[in-house]
C-alpha cells in the first residue's frame, strides 16, 4: 500500500474531489481525516468509509477560521499523533462578473479558497518540520493559469494558492517536506452541475481528450504527490485537464 499508516488530513473531503480522494486515499492504508465544514455530509461519509473497513474519522472545520483550523488540528494529532498529509482542496464558487461581483461574495471566496489554505498549511506545518518530513498538496485551477469569465474572485485565489505553493516548497523544502499544487481543469463536480447543458458541451469541445476530468483523476494527482513516489517532486504545479493548457 502507498500511503500504509500515512495519516492525511483532506479539506473539503464530504463530497467530489475531496471524498474521491479520502476513499483513495483509505484504500492506500492511509488514516484519513475528512475535514469539513459540513457536518451531516461529512459524518455519512466517515460512516460509509467505516463500514467498508477503513480508518477513517471525521472532523468539522470552517478552513477560514484560524480558531477552528487549530482545534482540527489538535483533534487529529490527539487522535493520531502526527499529521504526514495535507490535502488543501476545500473549495467554493461565487461567479459574477466584475461590475456585477459582489464584495461579500468576493471575499468569501478568498476566505475559503486562499485564507483557507494558509490556515490549515500554517497550522500543520510545525508537526511536519519536528518529524523532518511531510507532505502537502494544494488545489489551484486552470482558472488561476489563464483565468476565466465570471470568476474574479476564484481565479485570483487560485493563482495565488501558486505562488504560496513555490513560496512554501523554497521554505519547507529544506526540512524535508514536499509542497506541491494541482491544477484540475473542467470536472464533473456540483460545482459544473449547475452549468447549462450547452456551455458544458463547449467545454468539452475545448478539450483534447474530449470529456470532462472526473473526481477520481484528481484523486490520483493528490496520491501521487502524496506518495514516496513523488519524494524529489517539489514546488511544482500538475495540471490535469485533459490537455487544455498545452
Amino acid at each position: 500500500m502507498r500511503l500504509k499508516d500515512k495519516v492525511a488530513i483532506i479539506t473539503g473531503a464530504a463530497n467530489g474531489i475531496g471524498f474521491a480522494a479520502a476513499k483513495r486515499f483509505a484504500e492506500e492504508g492511509a488514516k484519513v481525516v475528512i475535514a469539513d465544514f459540513n457536518e451531516a455530509e461529512g459524518v455519512m461519509r466517515q460512516t460509509e468509509l467505516n463500514e467498508e473497513g477503513y480508518d477513517v474519522i471525521f472532523v468539522q472545520v470552517d478552513v477560514s477560521n484560524k480558531d477552528s483550523v487549530g482545534m482540527m488540528v489538535e483533534q487529529v494529532v490527539s487522535t493520531f499523533g502526527t499529521v504526514d498529509i495535507l490535502i488543501n482542496n476545500a473549495g467554493i464558487t461565487r461567479d459574477a462578473m466584475l461590475t456585477k461581483m459582489k464584495q461579500e461574495d468576493f471575499q468569501q471566496v478568498l476566505d475559503v479558497n486562499l485564507t483557507g489554505v494558509f490556515n490549515c498549511t500554517q497550522a500543520v506545518a510545525p508537526f511536519m518540520i519536528d518529524q523532518g518530513k511531510g507532505k502537502i498538496v494544494s488545489t489551484s485551477s486552470v482558472s488561476g493559469v489563464y483565468g476565466n469569465v465570471g470568476q474574479t474572485n476564484y481565479a485570483a485565489a487560485k493563482a495565488a494558492i501558486i505562488g504560496m505553493t513555490k513560496t512554501w516548497a523554497k521554505e519547507l523544502g529544506r526540512k524535508g517536506i514536499n509542497v506541491n499544487a494541482v491544477a484540475p481543469g473542467f470536472t464533473e463536480t456540483n460545482m459544473v452541475a449547475t452549468v447549462p447543458e450547452k456551455v458544458v458541451e463547449a467545454m468539452k469541445a475545448s478539450i483534447p481528450m474530449q470529456r470532462l476530468g472526473k473526481p477520481e483523476d484528481i484523486a490520483n494527482a493528490y496520491l501521487y504527490l502524496a506518495s514516496n513516489e513523488s519524494d524529489y517532486v517539489n514546488g511544482i504545479v500538475l495540471h490535469v485537464d485533459g490537455g487544455i493548457m498545452m
